[in-house]
């Protein structure tokens, strides 16, 4: 995920005399990385008033949801700036200043909520609070234009402070309409397969079940939780009074209901990352300062904070020469300690041996740093990355089996080949859709599907290659009037009670004709040094009828070519007729030779000659070759020449490597073949 921040925001927590631009070479090399930085004056419509800032725009990485806030950059910030020689100090820490205790205690709290959680596993905190006499007017300018600088619009001052809380603390917060919860009452529970509730930006959402919601004293859905409120419980213009409420969720069922009704929000891809607990309430209390200040709101009840699991400070223990072997470095103990302590991990403890340090993990890490090798890491990249020494690794061999390494030359092999004959390799997902299989005429009970599949278009595995190849001639038709492609891609298929069964194939396509598909899968057959294998008629369904056939050798099903059927074609849209051909490149692996057999070179002439006949369906050219090899020892080799109409025309090559032949001779052999032929 990326945020923006400004940078005199980060300033309202941070006191440094580094440049925006410092800030960003230094944090990037050793922290979050911010891909830019903007000087908002030159760019932005407001009109400031004499005001200068500039905007950051920063990925997070999963793990590190902790810094995802104006706070959290300027805690990485107090711990990486000092190695680059700048000064870097927290002004002030609202994880410890603001506690529920720094909050006024009004003598006129006639405001209850009634609050259920139907299960331990929804919500691990959950606090909240009514406040009165809430006036919806314009938000303050500092939190309007830091909004508007970081892409959020501005709405009203109670909104504009919700969201400029999330990006403040990286906290999510909602606000409700008091008065227009039912009863009061504020039951979280999951949802039931086929409820509804329609959120703030007027979608109607069919619940899949399973989802974390909040129902009112009238059994109304009024909150999809961690992902939209419902606009039934909106803030709106006549808004007098509010509850403020901010809690953590179970990440895993946000992530789920985020994916299954398809509502990515902001606030989401916080809840689904794991939030700290321990940051709850210095939120709640700063929004309750925000929203006294600046919208005139009064406090109307207690504080509910429902905190069943409060966290529990743990430790690590690592010793120094783990941390410099590890690192490849002699970093020094002081240095260490200092990283660590500007990092949060404070009361590290001395064992009064100078090789163990012991420190304790903030509640903001503990879901990251759990093992002391997490410790190290921090060590490693506050250090710099940058600083380790470059040494190269000393190589190890390990030798492939020889069936994979078999398989990868045979593979290179195949792919160089093709390239050179004007194929192009594509590359496309082992995943395709219930459309996909259909249009095939593949069966859909033969795939595996896959769960919770993010898109309908890879949902289920292939089982062959050929659908994906016809989509790619389709999706290029146009762009060139000679198309030809080529994959090499396992296939999956099923296997009851077990992994499925994964096999290499060889697929090809072109748009041209059956011949140049023959021509190209009998020069890959010569290139890989595969002989004596045959061509015979076949009858797969994907194929147009009489114009397709199948290899094997011996006993071996090696695969098959054809022409697409017309209604396959027809279903996928193609303009042109389509020729594919498949092979298992585990038969192929077992007949390859990297290496052609010598055979010695005959030293007597050779005689040519020409045999033209009618096409028999009964009898096609592997049998005509069979026979013909039969009938005559003197026989040596056979030519396809031409083909027209209903002749072919073949090319015999006699020769004996025992002497010269004449032509005589070699007539009567051509004789006794034709006779066995017609």
């Amino acid at each position: 995920m990326n945020i923006k921040i400004t940078h005199n925001w980060l300033l309202d927590y941070l006191d440094t005399d580094a440049t925006p631009q410092e800030i960003q070479k230094y944090l990037s090399l050793c922290g979050p990385s911010i891909e830019s930085v903007t000087k908002m004056a030159d760019s932005t419509p407001l009109k400031l008033r004499g005001t200068n800032d500039y905007v950051y725009d920063i990925e997070i990485t999963s793990n590190r949801v902790d810094i995802a806030s104006v706070f959290g950059i300027a805690q990485e910030a107090l711990a990486i700036l000092p190695y680059f020689g700048k000064k870097a100090r927290l002004k002030v820490n609202p994880l410890e200043k603001y506690k529920f205790n720094f909050l006024k205690k009004s003598s006129d709290r006639n405001k209850n909520l009634d609050i259920k959680i139907k299960s331990d596993n929804l919500c691990s905190r959950f606090t909240a609070i009514v406040l009165e006499n809430v006036k919806i007017s314009k938000p303050p300018d500092f939190v309007r234009e830091r909004l508007q600088f970081c892409g959020i619009k501005s709405i009203n001052n109670v909104i504009d402070i919700s969201n400029y809380l999330m990006l403040a603390f990286g906290q999510p917060v909602h606000i409700f309409d008091y008065d227009s919860i039912g009863k009061a009452t504020m039951i979280m529970r999951e949802s039931k397969e086929g409820e509804k509730i329609v959120t703030l930006d007027g979608k109607q959402i069919v619940l899949p079940g399973g989802d974390i919601v909040i129902e009112d004293g009238n059994k109304r859905l009024i909150d999809l939780c961690g992902i939209m409120g419902g606009s039934n419980s909106a803030v709106n213009d006549k808004t007098n009074n509010i509850i403020f409420f901010v809690q953590t969720y179970n990440p895993k069922k946000i992530r789920r209901a985020s994916m299954t009704t398809g509502q990515r929000t902001v606030a989401a891809t916080y809840f689904e990352k794991g939030l700290d607990e321990e940051r709850v309430e210095p939120t709640t209390v700063y929004g309750v300062e925000l929203l006294e200040k600046y919208a005139g709101a009064k406090i109307a009840s207690q504080i509910y904070d429902i905190y069943p699991n409060p966290y529990k400070s743990k430790s690590l223990t690592v010793s120094i020469t783990d941390i410099q072997r590890i690192i490849g470095v002699q970093v020094s103990k002081d240095k260490i300690i200092k990283i660590l302590s500007n990092l949060g991990f404070n009361n590290h403890v001395d064992h009064g041996r100078d090789e163990l340090v012991t420190v304790q993990i903030p509640s903001y890490r503990s879901r990251d740093v759990l093992i002391k090798e997490d410790l190290i890491e921090e060590i490693a990249r506050i250090y710099g990355y940058h600083n380790l020494p470059n040494n190269i690794q000393s190589s190890v061999y390990i030798k492939q089996p020889k069936e994979a390494e078999l398989m990868f030359n045979l593979q290179s092999k195949i792919k160089y080949f093709l390239k050179h004959l004007g194929l192009n390799e594509v590359m496309n997902y082992s995943m395709i859709s219930e459309k996909m299989i259909k249009k095939s005429d593949l069966i859909i009970e033969d795939h595996l599907a896959i769960k919770n599949s993010i898109s309908e278009e890879i949902k289920f595995m292939r089982t062959h290659i050929f659908p994906s190849l016809i989509m790619n001639i389709k999706n290029n038709e146009g762009k060139a009037d000679v198309l030809k492609f080529f994959e090499i891609a396992k296939s999956y298929i099923p296997k009851k009670g077990n992994l499925p069964i994964e096999k290499y194939q060889l697929a090809i396509v072109v748009n041209t004709n059956i011949d140049d598909l023959k021509g190209i899968i009998d020069s890959l057959f010569t290139e890989l040094k595969i002989e004596k294998y045959k061509i015979s008629q076949s009858k797969f369904l994907i194929f147009e009828k009489g114009l397709q056939a199948e290899i094997t050798i011996d006993k071996d099903w090696i695969g098959k070519f054809g022409q697409l059927n017309y209604l396959i074609k027809d279903r996928f849209g193609l303009k042109n007729n389509v020729y594919l051909a498949s092979f298992e490149l585990e038969v192929l692996m077992k007949y390859y030779l990297p290496i052609g057999i010598y055979k010695a070179i005959n030293p007597f002439a050779q005689i040519k000659l020409d045999l033209t006949l009618a096409q028999n369906k009964n009898q096609p050219y592997s049998l005509i070759k069979e026979l013909a090899f039969k009938t005559s020892y003197l026989l040596e080799k056979i030519e396809l020449i031409d083909t027209f109409k209903n002749k072919i025309t073949l090319r015999f090559y006699f020769s004996s490597n025992r002497k010269n032949i004449t032509e005589q001779e070699a007539k009567i052999e051509l004789e006794k073949i034709q006779s066995k032929l017609l």
